[in-house]
């Protein structure tokens, strides 16, 4: 799919949710415990990165957002250095501190780049806290253009209907990155983002994307959101939303290294895109371009603009425009191999009017790339006009036998014939 990457500075972006702090021990190991069959790790540095909901709102800050975030914290130094960490990075914080509950700390000993145990540190948050949440969502609401709500079933959002009821009164897009399996709590939501076992945690087994998709839009139309995004890991994204036919995009992973946090950093740009006025598919792609780039680093992370712009141009380092048919060939294997999928429509198309730009529109839905094919007659203008449209990638002259041949060397994933030439 080609979209520009928008400026992001304007977005005001909350988030609020379950806020943790991951805490880091690196050491060396070079021997085994005298006491027990354990390594023993010297450790050398002590490293703290916000956790949750934070990394959630520090995504978003990284993306150059305005982002502040809402949460429960306890009164303790791991409080303390979770907001420290957070304010030194540009995220604001609205933390409701709580004398009966320390704040959730996840501490991971790492060696030689490795995980070798994970401590956690909770306490389920009291449903009596939770008016403490909704006042504060209403204090910081003016102004915002998107919501975020990140639910890790720590507590801090046992009332998150009134939260959302809250933002859409106000007319405020709400994503939701859910738990559990009762998805009733997030009816009214713009868009919910479950990944796969989540997902088939509350409608079943899927062993096959039409059963997924099936499904996928009855729960849609259930909780009546204007969209259901499912993240599937290696097999990708797969959005489904109210009025459109389902939409896939393939993972844009360079190399998996953690998998830590990517779902963070998945509804932050998902936020963020929302924001910044990208419609859900392109946002949907913003959010699978930046998941690929902290997938490929050691816990918790964030992307910034500078590593989405290298992941974009190594996913789709290809211009787009006129292109002779070897050199359609070409530029198609180099976008399936950065994992795009690529759709045909056949022509001719004739002058750009309104029904052809709906048609184009349409086409470009069915994959990540749309490549038309004129007959050769087709006049030279008129190819230059169908080539600077936005949902056209590329253009191609070709006579019958030429048409045949291109089309046998493409397999395109989608064959499309133009409904009426104009």
């Amino acid at each position: 799919m080609h979209f520009s990457l928008p400026d992001f500075s304007a977005c005001r972006v909350l988030v609020c949710g379950d806020v943790m702090l991951d805490r880091y021990w690196h050491g060396a190991t070079a021997r085994i415990s005298p006491e027990a069959p354990v390594p023993v790790v010297q450790v050398k540095n002590d490293e703290v990165r916000a956790g949750g909901a934070g990394n959630v709102a520090l995504n978003a800050a990284s993306l150059g957002a305005q982002a502040r975030v809402i949460g429960l914290v306890g009164e303790d130094e791991a409080g303390r250095l979770l907001e420290q960490s957070l304010t030194t990075q540009g995220v604001a914080c609205a933390f409701e501190r709580l004398s009966d509950a320390p704040t959730i700390t996840k501490l991971r000993v790492i060696s030689r780049h490795q995980q070798l145990i994970r401590l956690d540190f909770e306490e389920y948050f009291d449903a009596r806290h939770a008016p403490r949440i909704g006042d504060a969502l209403a204090a910081h609401l003016d102004g915002v253009d998107v919501l975020v709500l990140s639910d890790y079933a720590k507590g801090t959002l046992a009332d998150v209907p009134a939260l959302i009821a809250a933002a859409r009164a106000r007319g405020i897009p709400v994503v939701v990155d859910p738990k559990g399996t009762d998805f009733s709590r997030y009816r009214g939501a713009t868009i919910v983002k479950p990944n796969l076992s989540e997902f088939e945690a509350v409608v079943g087994p899927c062993p096959d994307e039409a059963t997924l998709i099936a499904k996928g839009e009855a729960l849609r139309a259930e909780l009546d959101l204007e969209a259901l995004l499912v993240t599937r890991g290696e097999q990708g994204l797969t959005l489904l939303q109210k009025g459109q036919p389902a939409h896939h995009q393939p993972t844009r992973a360079r190399e998996v290294f953690d998998v830590t946090g990517a779902g963070d950093t998945v509804s932050a740009a998902l936020g963020c895109g929302i924001a910044a006025g990208l419609d859900l598919r392109e946002a949907t792609a913003l959010a699978n371009l930046a998941a690929g780039v902290v997938v490929g680093k050691l816990g918790t992370a964030t992307a910034s603009i500078e590593e989405l712009y290298d992941a974009m141009n190594l996913h789709a380092p290809l211009t787009r425009g006129l292109l002779t048919a070897d050199g359609a060939v070409a530029t198609c294997l180099r976008a399936r191999a950065a994992g795009e999928r690529i759709a045909v429509l056949l022509g001719p198309l004739g002058q750009p009017g309104v029904a052809l730009l709906a048609q184009l529109e349409k086409a470009s839905r069915a994959a990540d790339r749309l490549l038309l094919i004129e007959p050769p007659d087709t006049d030279t203008g008129s190819l230059a006009v169908l080539a600077a449209l936005r949902p056209v990638d590329w253009v191609v002259q070709a006579d019958e036998s030429a048409r045949v041949r291109l089309l046998e060397q493409l397999c395109p994933d989608a064959l499309l014939h133009a409904e009426v030439a104009q």
